[in-house]
């Protein structure tokens, strides 16, 4: 049985007015990009109205116009590129980040990346600190494991020692130490 939750919508999502995301959940919809899939089983009847925004286009036209403007606007983009490409290699660790000196777009793909830098950076030495305290916690519970089981040992070697002063009649304090109790055994073993 079907329940007829899904609302196909052309992506990008970002280029509606509307939030789609929270449309759906308001409408307890599924969004499936209709650009992705080919199949529409399952498709909401009812599904909200959402608007594209307007976005302003630049047109270019090649060919016409001052052919110095086309020359420079070619370099500008071919300066772009490679200081795209440079900051892709320096996430792709083959080459260190550094700051591109032009163009509004490698200028915000450096920063983008400078954070998520900064973020790694800073979970790495979180891990590293939570890795040494890690340590030092598994050395006290070894110290303490070691430590129950001495005691364990003792509690095992006194209760040997009262059953042998038991079996001789000898008389001892409920809460003598095992050194006590070892040299009242040595003294029966002497008489």
């Amino acid at each position: 049985m079907s329940n007829k939750n899904i609302w196909y919508l052309p992506g990008p999502f970002h280029q509606y007015q509307e939030d789609v995301k929270a449309l759906a959940k308001d409408a307890g919809l599924r969004i499936i990009d209709a650009n992705a899939t080919e199949g529409r089983e399952d498709a909401a009847s009812e599904v909200p109205e959402v608007t594209l925004r307007e976005t302003p286009h630049q047109v270019v036209i090649v060919g016409a116009g001052d052919s110095e403007q086309l020359k420079d606007l070619i370099l500008r983009l071919n300066i772009e590129r490679d200081l795209i490409v440079t900051l892709v290699e320096s996430a792709e660790g083959l080459a260190p980040l550094t700051h591109p000196e032009a163009g509004e777009l490698p200028i915000r793909l450096f920063d983008a990346l400078s954070g998520i830098h900064q973020g790694i950076t800073k979970l790495k030495s979180e891990r590293d600190g939570l890795a040494t305290e890690n340590e030092a916690l598994r050395g006290e519970v070894a110290s303490l494991k070691a430590l129950a089981n001495k005691t364990a040992d003792d509690s095992a070697e006194i209760e040997a020692l009262k059953a042998a002063l038991d079996a001789a009649n000898v008389t001892y304090r409920a809460n003598a130490s095992k050194e006590a109790l070892q040299k009242q055994v040595a003294e029966l073993t002497k008489a």
